[in-house]
């Protein structure tokens, strides 16, 4: 194989994958107009049209599709193999890239980030804050983060975190006149800042549990935020209650900057999981971040499902 068809082949599988010139561009380290014309090229000297174009989009023909499903197991197999190379390192070196919510930077990776990027100088970590489901297969990521609830059954699963528990709060000022909820029914008379699903479009439903009975309530407020952090915020500023994460809210919660409600009602989720599919050859990088990140229990807990890295 003569070394330009090496790149073209390589090219192609970036555009197909990011759906974007722009974007496969950036992670290749060249110019849209230089990757256009590379594509170009390829296209001419096969003579099928592997990529539809429009202004808006850019997505892959029907033998563009099997080119993919063709070559691209092979690609993801020079680049494991490569990885695996650094295994005769003395240190792990190498990129990490996980897609995760932003509520996780904070929870589980703040805390551990800096000893894990001290331990390991060679080893560059990118966390990508994305609140919806993101295919992590096609998006080249190592791994994805999510509550152990929402972890496909086909991926490995690796607690990183604790259990989640939950907690609505407001700040004094807003509670100044207005009284306080006893049950979730009535947050229908106050104002409660939603949370837009990236996924979906629609608006979470704030989740409670009760003697066994587990149930969701839809809120209305006047603000709605796509994180949680900001939402943190509008509670603190008196905008209304807001329904997060009790580890995020903790300390204003004994500085007395925020007062939980409904406490009796707060479910608690499976902690976060770093979840991935199952690969022959996971980079040194990797197998490092995962037990580095790997969330130890005294006793019982849920176990890790399939083959850990």
């Amino acid at each position: 194989m003569r070394r330009d068809e090496f790149t073209e082949m390589r090219a192609f599988l970036e555009v197909a994958r990011e759906r974007s010139f722009t974007r496969a561009a950036a992670r290749l380290g060249v110019t849209r107009s230089a990757l256009s014309h590379t594509i170009r090229a390829f296209e001419e000297r096969l003579g099928v049209r592997l990529l539809a174009r429009t202004t808006r989009d850019v997505a892959p023909t029907p033998a563009g599709e099997r080119l993919v499903e063709r070559i691209g197991p092979h690609f993801e197999g020079i680049a494991a193999e490569i990885s695996a190379i650094g295994a005769l390192r003395d240190m792990p070196s190498g990129n990490v890239r996980i897609v995760c919510p932003d509520d996780a930077v904070e929870m589980v990776f703040r805390p551990r980030l800096p000893a894990f990027l001290q331990e390991y100088p060679d080893v560059n970590v990118e966390l990508i804050i994305d609140n919806g489901f993101t295919n992590i297969v096609e998006k080249q990521f190592d791994a994805g983060v999510r509550l152990g609830e929402l972890v496909a059954r086909d991926m490995v699963a690796v607690r990183i975190g604790p259990d989640v528990s939950y907690a609505v709060v407001g700040s004094p000022a807003y509670f100044a006149s207005r009284s306080e909820p006893t049950t979730p029914q009535d947050l229908a008379d106050h104002n409660c800042v939603n949370l837009r699903l990236p996924t979906s479009g629609g608006l979470y439903a704030w989740e409670f549990a009760k003697d066994s009975r587990e149930f969701s309530v839809r809120v209305n407020g006047q603000l709605t935020m796509s994180n949680i952090e900001p939402a943190i915020n509008a509670a603190l500023d008196g905008v209304g209650l807001a329904y997060a994460p009790r580890d995020l809210v903790r300390w204003h919660l004994e500085s007395g900057q925020l007062r939980e409600v409904l406490e009796d009602w707060m479910p608690t989720f499976q902690g976060y999981h770093l979840y991935y599919p199952s690969r022959r050859n996971p980079s040194p990088a990797f197998a490092a971040f995962v037990e580095a990140f790997r969330h130890q229990r005294a006793e019982g807990g849920r176990h890790d499902r399939g083959r850990s890295t």
